[in-house]
């Protein structure tokens, strides 16, 4: 057990997964899919994308809201806030945890967005323009506050108890599931949802960051896009999705006789203070936060076993994120299986992070690591063992997972094999 001080801290644990995704609707689907290295990055379908430089992304496919919640509260809400709603049913489903009514003040929500529901935004915005002010739905301004996945997941299922939102761009997902272990350590909960939710494929967000010249324009192959690490990725492929963890106090999943997958073991966060968009040239933000990360959790460095990596498959960013990892890890990095899950799923940005703590997740649960797609040319700059195209059995007993992005921001997070 760990202690902040003089304070003992209580042992965290996941006992159930949730997950909406571009590769599937369920969590374990979406990881057999993973393992067997599918991609889910196709041709958009929710606009005509045919007159932007990007033409693809990674789109959730075959989402009914009506499935979680009655039509007409799911047309008043972000299409994050459906996600995230789905996810956590599932999650919670999956961890036995079907009426929590009874301990509702000790069960809590902590979500991630980066960019909240800005498509509720929009519509209002347009529909002012197009049909004057009186036709304005009341639910466009407060279903656009990025604090609504939060809200609508405690409103949903009755959690009560601490309740907050992280808004640190790509890192929001990672940052969220940290913020909520700490909150379990404290004491403040008993049982919290942490995860991310981003929904976000519209003209307005693809063509903002095609100006920000960040996006892969591999149009003509989109299943070959996202490619991490590989000396020809030309940018990352923007998706959506939603990941979420039922984090639990460990006595009291023991005294539930709940399945355990995990223990999360450590958090560290970070800012660069350098750039708006470009990382940290020597990745010391990044460094930071890997370090921090695994100081918190009570590990060696040389304990890690596998590393999520935040490989978005820009030009930069990967060599960047690979001279981080050998700049802390020393010989040792090259010893350790890295992976990028946006290989596959693209990058949620605020949903992202727990879509990749899911992936930590399943790992140590499973003994398998998910491969990182698309390598096919070596970059110099990208010279470690990236799980090239093909999943591999391993043993790991700690896991790190890294989540660096707009502002600066950095997040990670390590997670343990349970033992008693």
């Amino acid at each position: 057990m760990s202690s902040n001080g003089s304070r003992q801290l209580r042992r965290v644990v996941v006992t159930g997964v949730g997950a909406i995704t571009p590769l599937a609707l369920k969590a374990k689907e979406h990881w057999d899919k993973l393992v067997a290295g599918v991609s889910g990055i196709k041709k958009i379908t929710a606009f005509d994308a045919s007159e932007y430089p990007t033409q693809i992304a990674g789109e959730v496919k075959g989402f009914d809201p009506a499935q979680y919640m009655n039509f007409k509260e799911a047309r008043r809400m972000a299409r994050c806030s459906q996600f995230a709603i789905a996810a956590a049913k599932e999650a919670m489903d999956d961890a036995g945890l079907n009426d929590i009514a009874s301990e509702a003040e000790r069960v809590g929500a902590l979500m991630g967005s980066a960019i909240g529901g800005f498509d509720m935004a929009l519509l209002g915005v347009q529909t002012m323009r197009e049909k004057g002010w009186k036709r304005v739905s009341p639910f466009s301004l407060p279903e656009s506050l990025a604090n609504m996945p939060s809200h609508h997941v405690s409103l949903h299922y009755g959690a009560k108890g601490f309740n907050n939102t992280v808004v640190t761009a790509c890192a929001a997902g990672t940052q969220a599931i940290g913020e909520a272990m700490e909150a379990i350590q404290l004491g403040r909960a008993e049982i919290m949802f942490a995860g991310g939710a981003e929904a976000l494929i519209i003209p307005e967000c693809v063509v903002g960051f095609t100006a920000m010249r960040g996006l892969s324009m591999r149009n003509d192959e989109p299943e070959r896009a996202s490619r991490p690490f590989d000396k020809n990725r030309d940018g990352f492929v923007f998706s959506e999705g939603c990941g979420v963890l039922m984090l639990e106090e460990l006595e009291h999943a023991q005294q539930r006789g709940a399945k355990i997958y995990c223990e999360v073991l450590g958090y560290g966060a970070s800012t660069d203070a350098y750039d708006v968009a470009a990382p940290d040239p020597v990745g010391d933000g990044a460094i930071r936060a890997m370090r921090w990360a695994i100081q918190d959790a009570g590990v060696a460095p040389e304990q890690i076993g596998y590393i999520n990596a935040h490989g978005s498959s820009t030009p930069l960013g990967d060599a960047i994120e690979t001279l981080a990892i050998k700049t802390l890890f020393g010989e040792k990095a090259y010893a350790i299986p890295i992976s990028s899950t946006k290989s596959m799923c693209g990058h949620s940005f605020g949903a992202t992070g727990a879509i990749e703590a899911l992936s930590c997740v399943m790992t140590l649960h499973t003994q398998v690591i998910h491969p990182t797609i698309n390598y096919e040319t070596p970059d110099p700059q990208c010279d470690l063992d990236y799980v090239p195209n093909v999943a591999r059995k391993a043993e790991v007993n700690y896991t790190l997972s890294n989540s660096f992005g707009l502002g600066g921001q950095n997040a990670c997070l390590v997670m343990g094999r349970y033992k008693e």
